[in-house]
């Protein structure tokens, strides 16, 4: 998926997010260039830096989800944070250099899974060996029966006809309730014994230091076959996996494909005027935080557990509504680390009716597959679809505009009375739901005019 054009990845996008052409534009134009510089001569591509991206446009039209299916596309490691949680060394909160850190972690799990992939019919061929060693274990090479002896040669025979056995009665699931008992080496998770200091903020020699003194814990457990087999596929996988491997592979993902998603980054930003007007307050954080973030977009070296991480050619994507404040509000130095700048247009009555309709994952599907496991059959007429994007609309213009959140709010009001009585509903012979304008209007139409309560529901 790396080398899909530009034309290739916004018609993927397209088929989940609704409009913001330019956006999807741009950030296709960001992966393509990405896969072009690796195709040049080192020294060149070492030079070619990215071209960070700044998306300004309300909540609800779709920043997030553009990167995040962006990612999905790329197989590229992603990781999304906010701004917000992030204040300057001195202050409590995230320090900065814990999204690198994180965003290493997201791909070194990619590079294990894919990784346990390749070897994972060995390791269910080791597993398997081991569970008929635990059901049949090997018995002495003479074995005395009733008195007399049989010869070794024989009692091999007998032995692998009953392996054969178990081996066909476990590999059809017949004996997967009975019981074995197998050993469990597990490590008290550091995170949680840390929790309050948390590793991300600790030097990654001294967490390294802190992982290497706790011991392994061992213990016998009695777990059905079915589970057995599933804990030592696991065991067996990580002997075959080669950790130096994973790891070299995961900083290369990272520091080559890694995509870092910066939301809310117009809370950072310092208003025009200064906001606090006497320089103390919040805004000391904000600018700590913007002076802080400066290197890591910049590229810089960040140290991790698994050793040192640059961050030169990490894609940036930060996003933000910018209500109160404009990306000149940032700092020059940092303004000038995102040169692509794209606004994405509040969304109409159009696309609500169009988000509602065509894409795979849209609302009207998900609620009508819910209802369907409880045996109920949905429908949507046209002009209900009409309506609620109507609602919305007008929602969105007396109220808060939310975006397509709206129309979240909404469906689940509509749904709220069906979704509770649906088991009652089928089991009574109502199993068929047709949605039509005057159910929508019903449902909804007061909750949106009276303003006060609408303020609480929707």
């Amino acid at each position: 998926m790396e080398n899909m054009t530009p034309k290739q990845i916004v018609a993927e996008l397209d088929r989940y997010i609704i409009g913001q052409a330019d956006a999807k534009r741009s950030v296709a134009v960001a992966i393509r260039n990405r896969w072009r510089r690796q195709q040049l001569e080192p020294e060149m591509a070492s030079e070619v830096y990215p071209k960070n991206i700044v998306m300004m446009g309300p909540t609800g039209v779709g920043k997030t989800e553009i990167a995040r299916r962006l990612a999905n596309l790329t197989g590229a490691p992603f990781i999304k944070v906010e701004a917000s949680k992030f204040t300057e060394v001195g202050y409590h909160g995230r320090d900065v250099e814990s999204m690198v850190r994180d965003l290493l972690d997201q791909a070194i799990a990619i590079v294990r899974q894919e990784q346990a992939a390749v070897v994972e019919a060995r390791a269910s061929e080791a597993a398997e060996a081991r569970l008929l060693e635990m059901l049949l274990p090997t018995p002495p090479n003479v074995t005395t029966v009733a008195g007399g002896y049989i010869e070794p040669e024989e009692a091999d025979e007998r032995r692998q006809r009953a392996r054969d056995r178990i081996q066909e009665q476990l590999q059809a699931g017949a004996i997967d309730d009975r019981q074995v008992e197998l050993s469990i080496t597990s490590k008290p998770a550091t995170q949680v014994m840390f929790a309050n200091m948390g590793l991300d903020q600790m030097d990654p020699d001294m967490a390294n230091v802190f992982e290497r003194l706790i011991p392994e814990q061992t213990k016998r457990r009695k777990v059905t076959v079915a589970d057995a087999r599933k804990i030592l596929t696991e065991q067996e996988t990580e002997k075959l996996l080669d950790n130096e491997k994973i790891t070299a592979e995961g900083i290369e993902r990272t520091e080559q494909s890694g995509i870092i998603f910066l939301d809310e980054i117009d809370k950072i930003a310092m208003p025009s005027g200064g906001g606090g007007g006497d320089g103390r307050g919040p805004d000391i954080s904000r600018q700590g935080v913007q002076r802080d973030l400066l290197p890591i977009v910049e590229g810089s070296a960040v140290n991790t557990r698994y050793g040192t991480v640059h961050t030169d050619h990490v894609l940036f994507i930060a996003a933000g509504a910018f209500h109160g404040t404009s990306v000149s509000d940032l700092m020059p130095e940092l303004q000038g680390r995102f040169p692509i700048r794209v606004t994405l247009a509040a969304l109409t009555r159009h696309d609500f009716v169009r988000i509602l309709t065509e894409p795979g994952n849209a609302l009207t599907k998900q609620q009508a597959a819910l209802l369907a496991v409880e045996g109920m059959t949905v429908t949507f007429e046209s002009e209900a679809i009409e309506t609620i994007a109507d609602f919305a609309a007008r929602a969105n213009t007396t109220l808060e505009n939310i975006g397509a959140r709206r129309l979240m709010t909404i469906l689940e009001k509509l749904f709220e009375q069906i979704n509770f009585d649906a088991p009652e509903m089928v089991a009574e012979g109502h199993a068929e739901i047709g949605v039509t304008r005057q159910f929508v209007a019903d449902q909804v139409s007061g909750i949106v005019e009276d303003q006060d309560l609408s303020k609480f529901v929707l």
